[in-house]
């Protein structure tokens, strides 16, 4: 399998993230987010990082904490998800596309090695197909090998969902606070075990096809005063029929409580 290729923030273009996509199936941008940015989400999350339980099973972690409806909860991650690089990335990967699973992801002491898994194999595709999923995972700690790093097999996103990909050949995708990965939908990876004493934090921004299905709605625990979307985010207010991400990641979404009930499903 190939090598975890990376770019510096200041640098970085459309053409090489998605270059790298197509190659590799994943890519990382190191130090995106000025420290200031990543200190004022942590704050923002820190409420909900208290009031969250810790994961249901073992795919979801009994260690980790995961902070659903982040659209309902937070308005710092509004101009991330309409980022010109990401939309710019997403254009060419994806095509017509729409938010889809939104989570915080904090990984406590002791956890152990999440599975192997491709994001896309929530929805029964046969193979081969386009990429229909795009993730990406914005480090808000340091990601290292100890603290539970994303772990992340480079190339596997050409093989078959039935070819799971050794443990041995996974490479921890270790990056400084404030950077993100991109990666496709059919490249397998997992969250990483944390055998430090300190929780790691980090934010994924999933993207679905816009004739799927989300994996989360991301406008039901949202209430509405008015749909005033960017010019580079959805012209629809519904995030099912958008050719953008939803306008959930509009700034004139008022914050709202989450409807009852926990979330479904679970990434990396």
């Amino acid at each position: 399998m190939g090598e975890l290729v990376r770019f510096d923030a200041a640098v970085v273009t459309v053409d090489a993230v998605v270059d790298a996509l197509d190659r590799d199936g994943c890519v990382v941008v190191e130090r995106f987010l000025t420290a200031d940015k990543v200190a004022a989400l942590k704050d923002e999350l820190a409420p909900h990082r208290d009031q969250t339980p810790l994961g249901r099973n073992d795919f979801e972690g009994f260690d980790t904490k995961r902070v659903y409806a982040l659209f309902a909860k937070t308005r710092g991650f509004d101009e991330l998800a309409i980022h010109p690089l990401l939309l710019g990335v997403l254009d060419r990967v994806l095509g017509h596309y729409q938010l889809s699973g939104p989570v915080g992801i904090d990984i406590g002491p002791g956890e152990s090695p999440q599975g192997l898994h491709r994001d896309d194999v929530v929805y029964p595709i046969p193979w081969p197909h386009q990429q229909v999923v795009l993730n990406t995972m914005w480090a808000l700690d340091d990601f290292t090998a100890g603290n539970g790093a994303t772990v992340i097999v480079p190339g596997s996103h050409r093989t078959s969902p039935t070819e799971m990909p050794a443990a041995a050949d996974t490479i921890a995708a270790s990056m400084p606070a404030g950077s993100v990965m991109f990666y496709v939908g059919t490249v397998w990876h997992g969250g990483g075990a944390n055998h430090t004493d300190e929780r790691r934090l980090g934010v994924i921004l999933e993207y679905a096809a816009s004739w799927l299905r989300p994996r989360r709605t991301t406008s039901r625990p949202c209430r509405w005063r008015s749909c005033a979307p960017s010019s580079r985010a959805s012209r629809s207010c519904s995030a099912t029929t958008s050719t953008r991400p939803s306008s959930a990641t509009s700034t004139a979404a008022t914050r709202a409580e989450p409807s009852p009930g926990p979330e479904d499903g679970a990434t990396s």
